[in-house]
């Protein structure tokens, strides 16, 4: 069973293997129930016939024996080559006094004893016969009556019906076993269609729709204590989740205060060599707070899905906010491809904060001099190419993770910038990913769900 992974996968081999069996087996076992009530209903018949023979035997003056005086009417039945039944009287001996057949022989076979209750015996002619043997006392003698009947004879229709049911009868089982079959497994799919409809919801729980529980109301009684120990855990999930998520931002906003307050003591310093370091530093420690308070945001960010963002706007917007920074760098940085707007589903500040941390990271890397393209297509792309070392194929999954640095000398560097990327991509059901740039550098590209024009 390790084989089939559904419930009703399992149920379904199982029923298959069940109606093999039972298909086999059930015709064999009503023909044997024919076959034994047949039998049973051809004894009772040939004794009912042994004991009206018997009434027709009458005992002889001085106890000589007996005779047999069968009426006129009677007569055709067991004579003739049509005779329905045959009968032979025994002595105590068996020795033969009466008989139908020609041949002065008992009905049954030489070593079958008359004690036996009844009889079968194959005949030359290759036909059956069976019968029984009745005990009669009459006066002080014991005779045996023997009364048989051919199993070949056109009246014996019982005997018929049993020899063509295996053929004629029997292979309707199959397909009724089958018709069962597929009904159990419409039984089956409607019954665990609350499951079915309990793994769907269980699938759209995600970050962002962490309040989802698995609805217990229609559940089947044997299914219900797993999802309330689902849902227990889910709350358990949730809560931590909120804890986590809500410990980041206040830690976050925390910080902003000590470090406004560090900024304001340093600007008093005179030591200038000083003061311009420690300011460098108090800019990079706000600028890993600010990313972290971006975090926890996007955490529980979701998209609308009637809004609408024009991707060019947020482009321009994002490369004239970066202009400044790139121009202190001693780098050039350019926007390019399609002027008009360009339609998207997303939000507008949030895809602002992808293309802004898209661009920064080129900044960053690029070399003095060097050059960063912001390139949008129609199609919802954004591709940011720099001019740096570029990315090696080892290090392309885990540069979008958060904390991952490369250079962990470099103290402007947090691996916070990517990872806002992706849950921003994620957030609006897009993709980002990174490749090589002709040339040399890198090019990453933000593909977005395109939106019919406003």
């Amino acid at each position: 069973m390790t084989r089939f992974r559904s419930i009703i996968s399992r149920v379904v081999a199982l029923h298959v293997v069940a109606i093999g069996v039972t298909s086999i087996l059930m015709p064999l076992a009503l023909y044997w129930l024919l076959n034994e009530a047949a039998n049973s209903l051809h004894r009772d018949a040939l004794r009912a016939q042994a004991l009206t023979i018997a009434s027709f035997l009458h005992p002889l003056p001085d106890d000589r024996g007996v005779t047999l005086d069968i009426p006129p009417e009677a007569r055709p039945i067991y004579s003739g080559e049509y005779a329905l039944y045959a009968y032979a009287i025994l002595d105590s001996k068996g020795n033969v006094l009466f008989t139908s057949r020609p041949e002065d022989a008992p009905l049954s076979a030489a070593n079958d004893p008359l004690t036996n209750d009844s009889f079968s015996r194959r005949r030359s002619k290759g036909t059956v016969l069976i019968g029984v043997n009745v005990p009669r006392a009459i006066g002080d003698r014991l005779y045996w009556i023997q009364v048989g009947q051919d199993l070949a004879h056109r009246d014996v229709i019982i005997d018929d019906i049993v020899a063509s049911f295996l053929p004629r009868v029997a292979w309707i089982t199959f397909p009724i076993l089958l018709l069962l079959l597929l009904i159990d497994i419409m039984i089956f799919r409607r019954a665990l269609e609350p499951v079915r409809a309990a793994s769907d919801t269980a699938a759209a729980i995600g970050p962002t729709t962490t309040d989802i529980r698995l609805s217990e109301q229609s559940m089947p009684s044997e299914i219900v204590p797993l999802v309330h120990a689902v849902n227990q855990a889910l709350d358990r999930l949730e809560a931590g989740f909120r804890a986590q998520r809500e410990f980041t931002a206040d830690m976050a906003h925390e910080l902003r205060t000590p470090l406004a307050i560090m900024r304001a003591r340093v600007d008093t310093m005179e030591d200038l060599p000083l003061r311009r370091s420690l300011e460098a530093d108090i800019v990079n420690m706000t600028r890993t707070v600010n990313q972290v308070l971006d975090i926890a945001e996007l955490e529980a960010f979701v998209v609308d899905g009637d809004s609408k963002a024009d991707l060019q706007a947020v482009c321009a917007d994002a490369v004239a906010f970066m202009a400044p920074l790139a121009v202190d760098s001693d780098k050039t940085i350019a926007l390019t491809g399609v002027e008009a707007p360009v339609w998207v589903r997303g939000h507008a500040e949030a895809l602002f904060r992808a293309v802004r941390n898209l661009v920064e990271n080129a900044i960053r890397h690029t070399p003095a001099g060097g050059t960063i393209e912001v390139d949008v297509a129609a199609d919802g792309t954004v591709r940011v190419l720099d001019e740096g070392p570029g990315v090696p194929l080892a290090e392309r999954e885990t540069i979008f993770k958060r904390f991952w640095r490369r250079d962990r000398a470099r103290p402007e560097s947090r691996g916070l910038g990517l990872a806002i990327v992706t849950r921003v991509a994620a957030a609006h059901g897009g993709t980002i990913s990174v490749d090589d740039r002709p040339g040399g550098g890198a090019v990453f590209t933000l593909r977005l769900q395109s939106a019919p024009p406003v």
